[in-house]
């Protein structure tokens, strides 16, 4: 590397480069772009990676919970996307979440949420929650913006944690303790990003054999992160594929002396050969040299039948202890992956804690889901989420069903796909997705649901292509089966059973748009002497219960305040959370109660629900919505209570909760007139004590699941 910095980079603008500061006794390399100037720790030719140095994102606070320091951290790339495998998104402080967005062209923002009480609760080299988190990053990222707040200022942990920070560094970079909670124990961290030519897939660059930049001896593929080709040499060769003559030929004659007898190097390869009197493929991994044995001729038929038949039963005795031995192999492997992923004796033991039957599902066999997902080709992926990924499979009986596979061998996600068995298992419900199967004979266990075939509701209700397609009439149906399903897991259900993520993107639709609730990952049963469940704070950001974040305190109200945030999409078409909208309507809950307060409710209702709506019935759903978004769990309806929906999803132009739809005065402003069946309660509620979400909560989300 140079100042000049022609030799070392190739681009037909000024967009990038890289030189060297002389400056100082030890020359340090730079990387230059039109937004960064960054120091460059090491270039891997071999992994096509750069790995530079990058800020830390911080928040510090004094004792009162006043700021003391605040910054945020951007990194801009325009030619390399930041590497999704190699790096890790990592908060830390105990009253701290932090986000990472900007992806550019799209909406996505992730994070992650870290809180503790005392430091007596920190684990050391542990970064699950607790003092510490931590998540990846997705692909394609030639940029990101990293932001840290705090629920509560850091007051009443000030003295062990006066600060949050976050950064995104390369994976086994950071080893969490105790000490790291006072201050951030550096300024900057490496981070790794993939470097590839850009802007041409592999087969376009090609077509133009003036700018393809692979030489001789190499070849190029598609990059797996970011739009652009990477090059390689040959098998047996070895060097920069990028310059003339580069890859050279690897001798592996000398290098690893792979053969017994003589060695000839070949381009790209090798040959060997045994000495004269011997006989083999001459190679150490292969049959090697033998003696030539002269045999001597026999001319006995007898003697000839005796061997020949001796042969025969000796090859016949050692292939069938091979394959004897092989089944076994097999059988032993699948019944090792039986017991690891939780096996009939865990899914017995768990079912009968509740009262479940392991017979409710079917159990199948490795080999018949790989033939129905044609050994899961990734043309039968349908998505991939945070427990895994899901492959449409097609049943001898020409069945199509949708197979959820476990990412990895992660023992949590093992019992999470265990505990949605157990719940399934139980629920018979048109308005639920319907549990098939599952088979635990694999190395990651596998659940077999019904197929649900016309995506989910999220995308019919913010999507530009199904803008047109969703009704009022419809959105009044699904809400309504939604509705169903969420009293039936709440009260007729066999046990009592929590959801946990109601969301717009875990209600399916079929090609009748008929809703299927999906995804009990994350669910629980609630035994019969229990109102509620302490549990670890676990939900999507924009749906959750804001007083279960506070209390960990798990009940059916958690369930519904979700619900609500869905009725909010229904009726405004607009995402739960959104960093694209001004600051002040990003959350839906809060803008949709803010309008509501404000008397400003039809002006961000959809249009097409405006022009196909009655407004006494969008009216009464919408009172419907802020009371189930109330902050505190036990001002808001029972699912059983919102049911009445239902009513309106027929067309009943009467429908009503009673008194409990007209709970706000400002239903009188918003509809313009004052209905006759409202008249008393708005009367009663003239004192305006609505304990809405708007007025509650102090702090607003800002990241994703």
């Amino acid at each position: 590397m140079n100042n000049a910095g022609n030799d070392c980079y190739f681009k037909e603008s000024d967009s990038f480069l890289i030189f060297c500061d002389n400056s100082t006794d030890t020359p340090t390399p730079y990387m230059y772009s039109k937004d960064s100037n960054l120091q460059i720790l090491n270039i891997s030719f071999e992994n096509h990676e750069i790995s530079i140095t990058m800020f830390v994102a911080t928040v510090c606070y004094n004792s009162s919970g006043g700021i003391l320091y605040k910054n945020k951290t951007s990194l801009i790339l325009p030619d390399f996307p930041i590497s999704f495998a190699k790096n890790k998104f990592i908060a830390v402080g105990c009253d701290t979440y932090a986000t990472f967005s900007g992806r550019e062209g799209s909406t996505y923002v992730t994070g992650c949420l870290s809180s503790c009480g005392n430091i007596s609760d920190v684990i050391n080299g542990s970064c699950s929650g607790i003092g510490c988190c931590e998540t990846s990053i997705p692909r394609d990222a030639y940029r990101y913006n990293i932001s840290v707040t705090s629920y509560n200022n850091h007051v009443g942990i000030w003295e062990f944690n006066p600060c949050g920070y976050a950064f995104v560094a390369e994976d086994g970079f950071f080893s969490f303790s105790k000490d790291n909670l006072h201050e951030p124990p550096f300024d900057m961290v490496p981070i790794v990003v993939d470097w590839l030519i850009p802007d041409q897939t592999c087969d376009d660059a090609k077509k133009n054999t003036t700018t393809y930049m692979c030489q001789e001896n190499s070849n190029c593929t598609d990059a797996e992160n970011g739009k652009g080709y990477q090059c390689h040499c040959f098998e047996g060769f070895q060097g920069n594929p990028y310059l003339q003559n580069g890859c050279q030929d690897i001798n592996e004659c000398v290098i690893s002396q792979p053969c017994i007898g003589k060695c000839t190097n070949l381009p790209g390869t090798y040959n060997c050969s045994c000495p004269e009197g011997f006989q083999g493929d001459g190679r150490k991994d292969g049959k090697g040299c033998t003696p030539i044995i002269h045999e001597k001729r026999f001319h006995s038929n007898d003697i000839v039948l005796g061997v020949s038949i001796s042969f025969l039963l000796v090859l016949l005795g050692v292939s069938w202890l091979y394959w004897g031995l092989r089944e076994r192999k097999i059988s032993r492997r699948r019944e090792k992956f039986f017991l690891e992923n939780g096996g009939r004796l865990m899914l017995q033991r768990l079912l009968s804690e509740h009262e479940g039957s392991v017979e409710a599902a079917r159990i199948f066999t490795d080999e018949e889901l790989k033939k129905a997902t044609d050994h899961y080709h990734e043309s039968r992926i349908l998505g991939q989420g945070g427990q895994g990924t899901v492959y449409r499979g097609i049943l001898p009986d020409n069945t199509v069903v949708a197979i959820k596979k476990a990412k990895n061998l992660d023992r949590s996600q093992v019992e999470e796909f265990i505990n949605e068995l157990i719940i399934l298992s139980q629920i018979i419900h048109r308005n639920v997705v319907k549990l098939i199967g599952c088979c635990f004979e694999t190395e990651v266990p596998l659940l077999v649901y019904e197929f649900v075939n016309n995506s989910t509701l999220a995308d019919h209700i913010h999507k530009c292509a199904h803008e047109s397609t969703l009704s009022w009439r419809a959105r009044l149906r699904i809400a309504g089966e939604t509705a169903g399903a969420l009293s039936y897991l709440h009260s007729d259900a066999s046990a009592r059973i929590l959801h946990r993520d109601i969301k717009s993107t875990n209600i399916l639709l079929d090609e009748n748009y008929t809703a299927k609730v999906a995804d009990f990952g994350a669910s629980r049963l609630v035994p019969l002497d229990r109102t509620q469940l302490t549990t670890l704070v676990q939900g999507t950001l924009g749906y959750l219960d804001p007083e279960y974040f506070y209390s960990s305190q798990l009940t059916e109200k958690s369930d519904v305040y979700s619900f609500g945030v869905v009725l909010a999409e229904l009726l405004t078409g607009l995402r739960a959370l959104s960093f694209e909208r001004a600051e002040n309507e990003r959350n839906l809950s809060l803008y949709f109660a803010s309008a509501i307060k404000g008397e400003r409710l039809f002006a961000i209702i959809d249009p097409k629900v405006l022009n196909e709506g009655n407004p006494e019935e969008i009216m009464e759903v919408a009172m419907l919505a802020n009371r189930c978004l109330r902050v505190k769990g036990e001002d808001r309806p029972t699912m059983k209570e919102v049911q009445w929906i239902e009513v309106l999803m027929k067309g009943d132009g009467q429908a009503s909760m009673g008194d409990q739809s007209c709970d706000l005065e400002e239903a009188e402003h918003l509809l313009g007139e004052r209905s006759s069946k409202c008249d008393g309660i708005l009367k009663s509620n003239a004192s305006g004590n609505d304990d809405s979400i708007s007025n509650q909560v102090p702090f607003e989300i800002e990241s994703g699941r």
